[in-house]
């Protein structure tokens, strides 16, 4: 049998097959792949960079500053896409790709597709050790880029050309599966990327992946039916999975029918309108006095597309019914069956619907849809009071949200991920269409958001992103500013500086700690940092502004609403204010025993509150 081939390098293998691999959104066929970022050095650029400069007029490369900050601006782009469309970032060997593994991890917790090339060392051990290759004593196979594969859904290490055949296939499956999709990791030894092979035409035939839609195994199903008519007291929290599977006007239409308030963890936020009667909010630890107290009277959770970590449970302090049923319907079986739910393993889209046709015209009782209502009347009200517009020399979090809302309403989407503001924002910030809201909290990467914007502008150019980030996320990772006006992308930029790690201090004195060593005040130092937040990122080529009160603040944001370049607008606040109203428990383990009594009279305090935990 006689097969067409065509010779080319492995690395050119790679490039070329990305431009065959195209999906379908809103009816057009459009490349799967966004683009590719790269920081290219002895172990990618004579390989993977010649390959991608062959395509560039394809597949656009684009040049960043920092390797962990490319990486996460490719998996914002992938979560702004709703997972529909992703990126790839390659990198030399050694530290260059090191720098990748917490994106990788970000993008594993978060189930985020991104396709991550790293070069590494010779496969044929000529030059042995290569320089940035560490070497085991023990182990002649082991390269920096096996810290890799814990926190890759698939890795695969490319030591013979034709091996990028399967591993590009298998590629492609775990990065458009809705149950398995997270980070792939193709290690590419730099000596195999220049090695010719006769590579079959077919492997380069256009690609066309769409989304596949699980639908429910009959028998889970019927019990989740039964378990949603016998409840008094339904809730359902709507996760990350609800936006993947572009469900939210599925999701209204559920809660409407069968009269059933709805919560949102950070992923699920903005998957119903702020405005919509039965959209309660943020839960659990950082969620409204509206969803929480629904969530602790509930009888049934409906979790949809949530792998229900602690802060949406509030460490399972927070449901406080006795005969609490769980009802996981979610892609991944992992998740679907925990903590003893009843698995219904199912694209949200399609098991909302499975489920409503089974329900029929079933309605929980009138009472509990009004006492939904009627919290979340109360908890505007504290949510309004928290956000208005004060005069204060230092506002909180919260005024400074509210100053944002105010200033820039149409058409924004919001990006933030560490720190403090992620629980205001949750409880605060009014969402009125899926995926206005971006928040980077399964991984919590301080250093994300910046790059984050950056992605998400990429992803939805007419946009108006809007990045807020406090001072200690802000100096860990701002580079990618620099790319943002290299590549066009303006974003606005909200620095908050409260001179220090303000979240942590204020965890640090709720567990009894003494104020050590987060706000810089509380440092060992010699002479406090007078940092210009405003000239940094001017010198990176931004516009910028340093403001001085709430009102200042509204005025620069709607005066840069026009400017076509990246702004950075800085604002001093208070570490210590949040937002009182709402909220729950998070175990924060206390030590047993300390010398301080602030820490004791603590310690009595957890041990209270773990006597409301579930256990498993």
């Amino acid at each position: 049998m006689s097969q067409k081939t065509v010779r080319l390098t492995m690395a050119q293998a790679v490039a070329r097959f990305l431009t065959k691999q195209m999906t379908v959104i809103d009816g057009e066929k459009t490349p799967i792949f966004g683009g590719v970022f790269a920081i290219f050095g002895h172990g990618n650029v004579a390989g993977i960079g010649e390959a991608l400069h062959g395509i560039k007029d394809t597949l656009p490369t684009y040049r960043a500053q920092n390797e962990q900050g490319m990486a996460n601006a490719a998996i914002a782009f992938a979560k702004a896409s709703f997972r529909r469309r992703f990126m790839a970032c390659t990198t030399s060997i050694g530290p260059g790709a090191l720098n990748m593994v917490t994106s990788a991890a970000l993008a594993h917790v978060n189930r985020l597709p991104v396709l991550l090339l790293p070069g590494d060392v010779f496969a044929n051990r000529r030059p042995d050790p290569v320089l940035q290759q560490i070497e085991d004593f023990g182990d002649g196979t082991m390269t920096v880029n096996d810290c890799f594969r814990p926190v890759s859904r698939y890795f695969d290490r490319i030591t013979r050309p034709e091996q990028i055949i399967p591993a590009l296939r298998r590629a492609m499956q775990v990065l458009t599966d809705p149950a398995d999709c997270g980070p792939v990791t193709l290690s590419l030894c730099q000596d195999v990327q220049a090695e010719a092979y006769d590579y079959p035409e077919n492997f380069f035939d256009e690609k066309v992946w769409t989304t596949r839609r699980l639908h429910p195994d009959a028998d889970e199903l019927a019990h989740a039916i039964t378990a949603l008519k016998a409840a008094k007291k339904p809730v359902i929290i709507s996760g990350g999975g609800v936006l993947y599977s572009e469900a939210s006007k599925t999701l209204a239409a559920f809660a409407e029918r069968h009269g059933i308030p709805v919560v949102e963890t950070q992923a699920g936020k903005s998957s119903l309108p702020h405005s919509h009667p039965l959209n309660m909010g943020s839960v659990g630890v950082t969620g409204t006095s509206a969803s929480n107290q629904m969530a602790e009277d509930a009888d049934v959770v409906l979790a949809v597309g949530s792998r229900l970590q602690d802060f949406t449970t509030g460490s399972w302090s927070l449901f406080r019914n006795d005969n609490l049923k769980i009802i996981g319907l979610n892609t991944q079986a992992f998740d679907a069956a925990k903590h003893e739910a009843l698995p219904l393993v199912s694209d949200a889209r399609v098991g909302l619907d499975a489920l409503s046709a089974g329900l029929g015209s079933h309605k929980v009782d009138a009472a509990w849809t009004k006492k939904a209502v009627d919290g979340k009347a109360e908890w505007l009200k504290a949510a309004d009071k928290a956000t208005a517009a004060t005069n204060a020399a230092l506002p909180s979090d919260a005024q400074v949200i509210g100053a944002v809302q105010r200033a820039r309403k149409e058409n924004t989407t919001l990006v933030c991920a560490a720190g403090g503001l992620p629980g205001e924002l949750h409880k605060l910030w009014q969402a009125e269409t899926p995926g206005s809201y971006h928040m980077e909290y399964g991984f919590s990467t301080m250093g994300y958001e910046v790059a984050g914007g950056l992605g998400v502008k990429l992803a939805k150019p007419d946009s108006d992103v809007i990045v807020m980030v406090g001072d200690g996320s802000y100096m860990m990772l701002n580079a990618e500013i620099a790319s943002s006006i290299m590549l066009g992308a303006k974003i606005t930029i909200v620095l908050l500086d409260n001179a220090g790690y303000g979240c942590i201090n204020r965890l640090q004195m709720a567990t009894g700690g003494a104020n050590f060593n987060n706000l810089l005040r509380d440092t060992h130092h010699v002479t406090l940092p007078a940092i210009d937040f405003a000239g940094h990122a001017a010198a990176m080529g931004a516009l910028t502004r340093k403001v001085a009160s709430i009102g200042e603040l509204e005025i620069a944001l709607k005066e840069t609403a026009g400017e076509n370049r990246t702004t950075v607008i800085v604002i001093d606040t208070d570490p210590l204010i949040t937002t009182d109203e709402g909220g729950n428990w998070w175990d924060v383990a206390v030590p047993e025993v300390s010398v301080r009594p602030e820490v004791n009279e603590a310690r009595k305090g957890y041990e209270k509150a773990l006597a409301s935990q579930r256990i498993g």
